[in-house]
């Protein structure tokens, strides 16, 4: 499920990488963090230069000029993300001429990303391809809920977006969440991750603890993984007792607000419900801590 244009493409962010394909063109942002650290060290370099009143993204002026393009998209969704317009103005601040249009995409829940589908489409020209991938997506997703609908009572779940400080997981999370089956005990649909105190998560008890930080894989996730389980209490937990701990890749599924949230759906029905789903995700998509 996709928009197409792929063929449009003349460059992407730097941490733009699927499909694989898009990595043979040329990147025209740059991250200002080293993210080959642990997420605490993370976290405090992403504070230290926002409080600055910085970004945390460079935009390359002279490659966007070199490659001319009619259309970019960006975020205004979260400042830390991705690079936003106010970069952008920067980067284009002394072109000559025609300059881009700037399509800003701002997703915080199911909706949004229906919209910013069709708003990518409608730039490019082809206002039914964003359309049909709207349908088709709430077609496949409405299928997931219908099944799991009847499965009762919803187990709860907590989505851990950051491992150290924690965070839970917001925005569309929460949703896919309910229409997965399940009840989420710390995020809010619609609205931004917010950050949550060990207290927190220990008082919520979930049936269920999804780890998915947002720009790691799995492999990633696992590395941080003892700033959560070393904690004192976790083995108290019931979804540690009960083996019901897993990890997902949110770097290419749930921090994306693209077409594989569709498949992000699949992976929290696998996960709260392994009896009644098995799409297959299992081993790529997710893994049991």
């Amino acid at each position: 499920m996709r928009i197409g244009h792929q063929g449009s493409l003349v460059g992407r962010s730097h941490e733009c990488d699927y499909p694989p394909t898009i990595e043979a063109l040329p990147a025209c942002t740059t991250s200002k963090i080293d993210t080959d650290t642990a997420s605490r060290a993370i976290d405090g370099q992403v504070k230290s230069i926002v409080e600055q009143g910085l970004s945390v993204y460079t935009v390359d002026g002279a490659r966007l000029k070199e490659l001319a393009p009619d259309i970019i998209v960006t975020q205004t969704q979260c400042e830390v993300c991705a690079a936003s317009p106010k970069d952008l103005e920067r980067a284009l601040a002394d072109w000559t001429g025609a300059t881009p249009e700037i399509v800003s995409l701002e997703p915080n829940a199911l909706d949004d990303i229906w919209s910013d589908f069709r708003a990518v489409a409608r730039a490019l020209g082809d206002e039914p391809a964003g359309d049909r991938l709207v349908s088709e997506m709430r077609t496949r997703m409405a299928a997931v809920e219908a099944d799991a609908r009847g499965l009762a009572p919803p187990p709860t779940i907590a989505c851990i977006e950051w491992i150290d400080p924690l965070m839970a997981a917001g925005n569309w999370v929460p949703e896919l969440v309910a229409m997965a089956g399940g009840r989420d005990v710390l995020g809010r649909a619609g609205e931004h991750s917010p950050w949550i105190t060990w207290e927190a998560l220990t008082a919520a008890d979930p049936d269920v603890i999804l780890v998915l930080p947002c720009g790691y894989d799995i492999a990633k996730t696992r590395r941080d993984l003892p700033a959560l389980t070393g904690r004192t209490g976790w083995p108290d937990l019931q979804t540690v007792k009960s083996r019901r701990v897993y990890i997902a890749d949110g770097n290419q599924y749930f921090n994306r607000p693209g077409p594989r949230l569709a498949d992000s759906l699949e992976i929290l029905a696998e996960v709260l419900h392994p009896d009644s789903f098995r799409f297959g995700h299992e081993g790529t998509g997710w893994q049991r801590l």
